[in-house]
């Protein structure tokens, strides 16, 4: 699916940032250990076709332990253990919608494959150095992403969590797009409160229902 984002891709390829992106990390997967696989980085748009998006969810920037990284904001492969945020989504997904989820099952593809694109702002990470990838290139191809997404004419939903993700609201113009905002949910902010019982999954399903579009599918078995 990935050239079903051809319009976006070939728009960044005509900035600077595509060619200084390029070369960066051609130098940091040569030299260093960095997550995810570089087959991996755009997974997130090789599973979700813009045609198909329905929720999109921002995630800071990939795990940087060994084995977690699968291009997929949130998500780790089955079979590794779960992240303590995800932990918390699992949780807070079980007690909105009352269906049960797997903890020992972490890859979020499901998902992906249902319109829900898992997008990190930082696409790849130097092992176990968190937000080593932090680059105005990567900046810049996230507002060109969500602007992107803005003109897609479909019913989407954006599950912002915490001040990180929240501050991208300000790009969700198009009428038929709106905003779900939370705190992020790692325990340190969602143990203080306004995560759990937010209803973030079903309202966001309320939503895509009411606008004729089939909800998506959260339970991870």
């Amino acid at each position: 699916m990935l050239k079903d984002w051809e319009t976006l891709f070939d728009e960044f390829k005509k900035t600077p940032y595509a060619a200084s992106l390029h070369r960066f990390l051609d130098g940091e997967y040569g030299s260093k250990t960095i997550y995810p696989p570089r087959d991996m980085v755009f997974q997130a748009f090789r599973l979700t076709s813009p045609k198909d998006l329905k929720v999109v969810i921002i995630g800071q920037d990939p795990y940087h332990n060994p084995g977690e990284a699968m291009g997929l904001s949130f998500s780790v492969p089955r079979g590794l253990d779960i992240p303590p945020s995800l932990m918390n989504i699992y949780k807070e997904i079980e007690g909105d919608l009352k269906i049960k989820m797997n903890f020992e099952n972490g890859d979020l593809t499901p998902w992906a494959k249902q319109g829900v694109l898992l997008l990190n702002a930082y696409l790849t990470v130097v092992a176990h150095v968190p937000l080593s990838h932090r680059r105005e290139e990567y900046d810049r191809f996230l507002e060109m992403t969500l602007g992107y997404i803005d003109t897609l004419d479909q019913p989407i939903v954006f599950m912002l969590w915490g001040s990180f993700a929240k501050k991208y609201a300000s790009f969700v113009k198009n009428k038929k797009h709106i905003v779900l905002e939370a705190v992020h949910p790692s325990p340190l902010s969602a143990n203080r409160g306004g995560w759990f019982g937010k209803h973030l999954f079903s309202v966001c399903n309320a939503y895509l229902v009411d606008s004729g579009v089939t909800p998506i599918d959260w339970k991870i078995g």
